[in-house]
């Protein structure tokens, strides 16, 4: 027995201290309600779940940056919503003022309420905005697009490159009737100053050809009288000349003249300058084109009598003019004017002849077509106009900085400029700038149509997009939990197993400094 050393106290007072650390321990884990308090606690559990913590507090703050591009889109597309108002009403009106019925005045009215509503456009596309961002005025950068081609409403195929667009028709032959401007014209046959009788001639070999296309012979062989090829095939045929109706008749011998029936030959002989002539369907007129006295001096292409009847030339004129009408609705920069020059192709696409200068051809000469051409084209310019570049940006919806975490949002410049409207006109006095603006106009609501639906997309992606989110954040915190958070009953028990430890050693320390008591009584 020793008095100098209390072994059985130093054991007693260091497992003391081994339990009272371990209640700390266990006290600290059931009043943080963490397991993991420091990294000494679990190092590798410490480092995973701050990993964690850093995916769920990036992914959470994704989530939200998702619901403000919700908010965005949705501000976008509630502007848009008026912007097509407003566009539909423009369609009522260029419908309206496209009708003949308008007088010039009730034009210009109209005018006054498009006018007032491209200005509205215009504010609403200059004033929304979303957390100081200008959502429909596009970017500060300025670029140059082009319109989409336009066919003018006449007949033929229209074919387009990202600058440059074509027309193709059927090349006009005599008697052809064509729409244009909303007008029917039919190409007749005119005169020229050296020749006021080249309108005539080209009326009966027309009207000839007619014939022998359909079995009947030539006007050569019936110069005479006297048929010489396919009786059977000329017999009855009809020719209203000027309103009289002649039957033609194959023999010299069956010419009636009260009851008009004559032989092809005597027929065309009595065509002459302004004779109409209607045949098979066809109507062919020898142009009454005289040149003028006046300012505008030399033929015009048009009948003097009547003015439905045009030359070939003058129609590929009118054609020309009226796409580079069509084609400059909405452009800022008069650049959509039709090539002087028109092409001839033949059935094949190759070249037919060669081109003809519209600025330098004249009514006096007209226009010589080869016969193998089928087609005429019209190239020209589209129509031109500067707007600002599409907005773009992008949501963060990731926790990393990986760029597929980028959501882009494109939207473009969606003003009068941006819509290709800028200046719409419907108040020329023929009503064909209204006429034009419709296309337009439609072609404005189809972008904002894209433009909205490519807005909804993006919302319903994006809200896609955070409850994916939301479900990692969920998923991701449980697996934390298990890492990091305390479990309450288990620790409970280990707490309540060191504390009656705790209370066990103490009594036990106590008990071990009433050991050494015994010594006394050794030395009594």
């Amino acid at each position: 027995m020793v008095v100098q050393h209390n072994l059985r106290a130093m054991n007693a007072n260091r497992m003391l201290g081994i339990t009272t650390g371990t209640l700390s321990k266990s006290s600290e884990k059931l009043s943080s309600g963490y397991k993991i308090n420091r990294a000494a606690d679990d190092a590798a559990g410490l480092a995973i779940s701050e990993k964690m913590r850093k995916q769920m507090r990036g992914l959470t703050q994704a989530s939200a940056n998702a619901e403000d591009g919700i908010s965005a889109v949705q501000t976008a597309e509630g502007a848009l919503t008026e912007v097509h108002d407003m566009l539909q009403r423009m369609n009522e009106l260029a419908v309206k003022a496209a009708n003949g019925t308008n007088a010039l005045s009730d034009r210009q009215t109209i005018q006054d309420e498009v006018d007032q509503l491209l200005t509205e456009i215009d504010r609403v596309a200059e004033t929304t905005k979303f957390n100081e961002i200008y959502l429909l005025k596009g970017d500060a950068d300025r670029v140059t697009k082009y319109l989409e081609a336009k066919d003018a409403g006449l007949k033929g195929s229209l074919a387009e490159s990202a600058t440059k667009a074509s027309f193709t028709m059927d090349v006009l032959k005599l008697g052809d009737s064509i729409t244009i401007a909303g007008k029917e014209y039919r190409i007749g046959a005119a005169g020229t100053a050296a020749d006021p009788e080249a309108g005539v001639t080209a009326i009966r070999d027309a009207i000839t050809a007619s014939i022998t296309n359909g079995g009947i012979p030539d006007y050569a062989t019936l110069a005479g009288d006297a048929d010489t090829g396919n009786a059977a095939a000329m017999a009855g045929a009809y020719i209203d000349l000027d309103g009289t109706q002649y039957t033609v008749v194959t023999d010299a011998s069956q010419i009636n003249t009260d009851k008009n029936m004559l032989t092809l030959s005597k027929i065309l002989e009595k065509v002459g300058v302004g004779s109409t002539v209607k045949y098979n369907g066809n109507i062919y007129r020898a142009m009454v084109d005289k040149v003028k006295t006046n300012k505008d001096a030399g033929m015009d292409g048009i009948d003097d009598e009547d003015a439905s009847f045009i030359t070939d030339l003058q129609a590929y004129k009118m054609i020309r003019q009226e796409l580079g009408l069509a084609n400059n609705v909405g452009a800022n920069k008069q650049n959509s004017d039709v090539d002087a020059e028109i092409t001839f192709k033949d059935a094949k696409g190759a070249d037919a002849g060669a081109a003809v200068d519209l600025d330098a051809a004249t009514f006096d000469a007209g226009i010589t077509v080869d016969a193998a051409a089928k087609k005429v084209v019209f190239a020209f310019d589209k129509g031109v106009y500067t707007a600002q570049e599409s907005l773009y940006f992008s949501i963060h919806a990731g926790a990393d900085a990986d760029m597929n975490n980028k959501i882009g949002i494109q939207i473009d410049a969606l003003d009068t400029k941006g819509l290709g409207i800028d200046g719409l006109n419907v108040k020329d006095t023929t009503s064909a700038a209204a006429t034009y603006a419709i296309d337009s106009i439609a072609e404005a609501i189809a972008h904002v149509s894209k433009q909205r639906s490519m807005i909804g997309a993006i919302q319903n992606r994006l809200e896609h997009t955070i409850n994916n989110l939301d479900n990692i954040v969920e998923n991701t915190t449980a697996a934390e939990s298990t890492i990091r958070d305390t479990d309450m009953a288990t620790e409970m028990v280990k707490y309540s197993n060191a504390n009656i430890l705790q209370q066990a050693g103490q009594s036990m320390l106590a008990q071990s400094n009433q050991a050494n008591q015994g010594v006394l009584s050794l030395l009594q």
